[in-house]
């Protein structure tokens, strides 16, 4: 008896080349065609049960099923990326699942989808000319036109260092590496996807893939109107925009965009009339159907000051977090980095680096380099001592690691209450104040998150963090004695 497969074989036989309608089922018949997407939905529940939905549906929410040819099942890709992605990191599962619902499929290939054919002179519509702001008829600058007159800091360049190619990926940072590399080859911005929010601390990266998500874009098509800024810039320039009564032209540069990225977003908080702009412009623009990029500290469920609307826009995308570095990482990192400035560093130095400094990569970039020009401008030989010289500064800070214990104890000692208060349920002020004062402090000065910090405080929830915090902010404005208790307890614990 012929198999299914047989049928799929003869209905696809023929050139290799892609066929739209073959993709679509043209070419085989109903039943052949039934059985292939049978057997695709049995492989995709499987795959999304090992890996979940989050990453089934950045992955494989778009691959489409193709043709089988000679034991061959072919499935399409939307971009490069995708493609690539896909068949290292889940071909073999993929064949795997296959396989044991179809033993007669022999391997699984992923191909990129080619653009459309081109139309034929005679099925072109003649369109009217789209009318140009008069911001976008000179040449696009390197990150958009300028508001006003003479030159302007905010719009200077994105750096050329800052690439994909030289972002060292690691575990804490892949999945905003892969995020980021899939919005920088989309066509069009995937609804589910837009916006792109990164968040991580300070010196982790998100610039870095800012940066690098710009380059792309403008490399695949210099006439893309991309334009990036800080929030601090975007605030500035709104205030501008009132003073001078130059509103229009600001919401015209800023809702006339194929891409716009904001970094440090979170600069907008507590700027009422700033916010509501954003929010409006970001609606204009996801309307549109434009992408727009962000960068933050912190998720926008930790945002404080801002209103709920907003929060909700910010997270209606693709959150993506970069975590702490890993040792690992790190010496990776620095390894690249010697590498690619050409400087013969040892080893044992690189390795005493990344172990000894695990804030953030710019700081540990930073101390590299220091060594570096030491050994080149003084002339002395790059070694673990001299590196100990040289960043003694940065090292005795390095070392000085403040713990949740440590906060807690010297708060509890400093406020005259039990340390057990740190995690009893009371609430008196006497006890509740001082609590609050050691989840700001350790919100300030550790790298732990909302939640962490919470079990440490007796297993308290995040938004208990969050309001500590928020309302110490206020007390340090409002209560000179606060403000000074805080300030002193910071000090005791770095000194």
């Amino acid at each position: 008896m012929e198999t299914i497969l047989n049928k799929l074989l003869s209905s696809t036989s023929g050139n290799d080349a892609f066929n739209q309608q073959t993709l679509a089922g043209a070419g085989m018949d109903g039943e052949c065609r039934k059985e292939l997407e049978a057997q695709w939905a049995r492989v995709c529940d499987r795959l999304r049960k090992e890996i979940g939905d989050k990453a089934f549906k950045t992955w494989f929410g778009e691959v489409e099923l193709g043709e089988v040819k000679a034991g061959k099942v072919r499935l399409y890709a939307p971009t490069r990326f995708v493609r690539d992605w896909v068949s290292r990191h889940y071909g073999d599962r993929v064949l795997a699942y296959w396989q044991s619902v179809n033993k007669e499929v022999t391997s699984v290939e992923v191909n990129l989808v080619p653009p459309p054919a081109p139309r034929r002179a005679s099925d072109v519509i003649a369109m009217p000319p789209v009318p140009v702001p008069p911001s976008f008829q000179q040449p696009m600058p390197r990150l958009g036109p300028s508001i006003g007159r003479g030159s302007d800091d905010a719009f200077q360049g994105p750096e050329a260092r800052y690439t994909f190619a030289n972002f060292v990926v690691g575990k804490p940072n892949e999945f905003a590496y892969a995020a980021a590399r899939n919005i920088a080859e989309q066509d069009h911005p995937l609804p589910e996807r837009n916006p792109l929010y990164i968040f991580g601390g300070v010196g982790l990266g998100k610039t870095h893939l800012m940066h690098a998500i710009w380059h792309v874009i403008r490399e695949r098509d210099p006439k893309t109107r991309v334009l990036y800024l800080t929030a601090e810039s975007f605030v500035n320039r709104f205030i501008t925009a009132l003073r001078t009564k130059n509103t229009g032209q600001f919401k015209e540069l800023f809702r006339n965009v194929d891409v716009l990225m904001v970094d440090d977003v979170q600069f907008i908080c507590g700027k009422e009339a700033s916010q509501d702009e954003f929010f409006f412009t970001f609606n204009s623009l996801v309307e549109q159907n434009k992408q727009i990029v962000l960068s933050s500290e912190k998720p926008p469920s930790e945002l404080q000051d801002i209103e709920e609307r907003m929060r909700s826009r910010l997270g209606s995308g693709l959150v993506a977090d970069i975590h702490s570095s890993t040792y690992e990482l790190r010496l990776s990192i620095i390894q690249t980095k010697a590498e690619h400035a050409r400087v013969p560093v040892p080893m044992n130095v690189l390795e005493f680096l990344a172990h000894k400094i695990s804030t953030n990569i710019r700081e540990l970039e930073g101390a590299l380099n220091r060594v570096v020009a030491h050994g080149q401008l003084i002339g002395r030989e790059i070694t673990v001592e001299m590196a100990q010289d040289v960043l003694h500064d940065l090292l005795r800070q390095a070392d000085r690691k403040v713990t949740v214990d440590e906060i807690q104890q010297r708060v509890a000692a400093h406020y005259n209450i039990k340390l057990a208060e740190m995690s009893s349920p009371r609430r008196a002020r006497a006890v509740a104040r001082p609590r609050q004062v050691a989840m700001y402090l350790a919100k300030q000065l550790t790298t732990l998150s909302l939640p962490q910090i919470g079990k440490r405080f007796g297993n308290r929830d995040h938004t208990t963090v969050m309001h500590a915090v928020r309302k110490i902010e206020e007390l340090k404005i409002s209560d000179l004695s606060i403000a000074e208790d805080v300030e002193l307890l910071k000090r005791q614990l770095q000194g």
